[in-house]
């Protein structure tokens, strides 16, 4: 007995779960499988288990059998379906360097296409957190799965609209089919998601001017830019010529405003310090750009007093930035990634970088929630109730503070400007969900909530239900959860006393190495009494604590919950 560990769960009345199809020889078969032995000369259930290492060293093997559902390996391609369903994807940069190693190491040995947990952590033990964050379902929107199915259908209803004409007072957006349709999501926790022509690069448009206002107070502060623009909608097109009261531009989202704000940035770096956009696409902007050079006029002329323009800016080269800003390329995917900067307060959700301020994203969203839609702004802030940012270009900048960011575009336009499936796609996407900035009012119809975490995975009942049908794997995933596998029934029987009265050999083997439950501590003061009833031949082999006479028998553990108040009483 000195290298054998003795583990004791006492005996007693044998509980209903079992009582359908358990045997005695079937009990004491499953113990001496596990190592276990019943020595005569105890009457209550003894156990006796070797010492020896654990089966699970360390979170990453208790992540690596949970992607695996308790095999000792896991195809690689099964892995990164895992991966994906979770939102993670391969190209993710946060995973990078394992995808990079695991990539080089199946090129070296073709023959490499099953991950064992040594393996598992050589290539991912730099990344167990954020894997396990992942698994653990701790990401922003835990059902991704689901979640993006959700997305997937109103994708679909936004495909059946067919009205809007694509804009052709640019020649390069007049090429564009107006059947093209793609939408991307990011979340604040880098999970991303794209259906569609998500792919195509498209030009900006003025989906970048909330990007270059917020550069500008990330560069400055906000006093000094609203010097010299305003804040309200304006109430008319976005390319009119036209000032407030102050002779100031209304707001950095009207054709006036942006001007005046990328000349503060030309003075500044007096460079763009963006990529070059494609030379085809700069030329047709500039050359149809007869409006914008009315406006920079426009806003020269107005000297007497404040001036519109800062000291030391050039009107044409400010105009040439402007034009090269609005011709800049970008897949929903990049512009999905932009929006969730926006949302996760400035910090990039794949890099974990801060790009801009918390100042700056705070006034930003302001703005595109008041003005940002064009002459569409009240209607889109009543019924979506959220910031966004419309291009002509068929591109819809969404941004669901703390949550999220999307990027649709579609080419075909409404009569306002605004993408037609991009509108629809958000006005179903707020009725589906409760995005919209009041749907956490009392009294307001049912919506689905996808940053909630379902029932089943926080529950005692299920817990408990999964340890009485042998589920390892819902057990498993319980574990990683951070979920105390030691949790009791009232007749404090735990996970263990189910699976063991149940046979469930692998479910017993989890809980005993993996999850290290103690089934000394597990066990009740009130079934410890040396008044205790001899076992039964059944009982002996199963070791489960009696339970109290005066609670009937039920053949579910989950249903005893709430109703033994009443059973006492003798009422069903």
């Amino acid at each position: 007995m000195s290298n054998a560990r003795i583990i004791i769960i006492y005996g007693g009345d044998v509980p209903d779960l079992c009582s359908h199809s358990r045997s005695h020889s079937c009990s004491l078969a499953l113990l001496r499988s596990l190592s276990l032995s019943l020595p005569p000369s105890l009457p209550h259930f003894v156990l006796r288990r070797k010492h020896k290492a654990s089966l699970i060293h360390g979170l990453e093997d208790l992540l690596f059998y949970t992607i695996s559902h308790g095999r000792e390996e896991i195809p690689v391609p099964t892995f990164i379906r895992a991966l994906k369903s979770t939102g993670l994807l391969t190209s993710d940069p946060r995973l990078k360097q394992c995808m990079d190693q695991l990539r080089e190491a199946t090129q070296s040995s073709p023959s490499l296409t099953l991950l064992d947990r040594h393996l598992f952590r050589k290539f991912f033990g730099n990344n167990t957190v954020l894997l396990s964050q992942a698994f653990r379902k701790r990401f922003i929107i835990p059902d991704f799965e689901t979640f993006s199915s959700h997305i997937n259908r109103l994708y679909g209803n936004a495909k059946s609209k067919s009205s809007g004409n694509v804009a052709d007072y640019i020649p390069q957006l007049a090429k564009f089919s107006p059947d093209l349709w793609g939408v991307s999501l990011c979340t604040v926790d880098g999970q991303r998601y794209s259906v569609g022509d998500t792919k195509i690069p498209f030009c900006l448009q003025s989906c970048v001017k909330p990007l270059v206002y917020a550069i500008a107070v990330n560069e400055f502060s906000t006093d000094h830019v609203h010097y010299y623009m305003g804040k309200e909608p304006s109430g008319l097109k976005f390319n009119k010529l036209f000032l407030n009261e102050e002779d100031k531009p209304h707001n950095p989202m009207v054709n006036a405003g942006a001007i005046i704000i990328t000349s503060l940035i030309k003075v500044r770096n007096n460079v763009a310090f963006f990529s070059p956009p494609p030379r085809s696409r700069f030329q047709s902007e500039k050359e149809t750009g007869d409006r914008n050079f009315a406006i920079g006029y426009y806003l020269k002329e107005k000297r007497v007093g404040r001036p519109c323009f800062p000291d030391g800016a050039n009107m044409i080269a400010s105009l040439d930035l402007y034009f090269q800003l609005c011709s800049i390329e970008m897949t929903c995917e990049s512009g999905s990634v932009i929006a969730a900067t926006l949302a996760n307060g400035g910090i990039c959700p794949i890099t974990e970088q801060r790009v801009l301020s918390t100042e700056a994203v705070r006034n930003t969203l302001s703005l595109m929630h008041s003005c940002g839609m064009y002459d569409f702004s009240g209607e889109f802030a009543f019924h979506v109730g959220l910031p966004a940012k419309s291009g002509v270009s068929g591109g819809v900048l969404l941004v669901v503070p703390n949550v999220m960011g999307v990027m649709c575009w579609s080419p075909p336009l409404d009569k306002v400007g605004n993408s037609v499936r991009g509108i629809n796609f958000c006005q179903e996407l707020v009725s589906l969900f409760n995005f919209h900035n009041y749907d956490n009012l009392r009294h307001f119809e049912r919506k689905l909530d996808p940053r909630r975490i379902g029932s089943e995975e926080v529950s005692t009942v299920n817990l408990l239900f999964a340890a009485y049908s042998g589920d390892t794997d819902s057990l498993r995933r319980f574990a990683l959860s951070g979920m105390d596998m030691q949790q009791k029934d009232y007749d404090l029987r735990t996970p263990l006393h189910i699976a063991a009265a149940e046979g469930h050999e692998e479910a017993v083997r989890f809980l005993l190495h993996a999850c290290h439950v103690n089934p000394d501590g597990s066990q009740p003061p009130a079934f410890t009494q040396p008044t205790l009833p001899p076992p039964t031949p059944l009982t002996q082999g199963v070791g489960v604590p009696e339970r109290s006479a005066e609670v009937e028998h039920d053949a579910e553990p989950g249903r005893r919950e709430g109703v033994r108040g009443d059973r006492r009483h003798g009422r069903r």
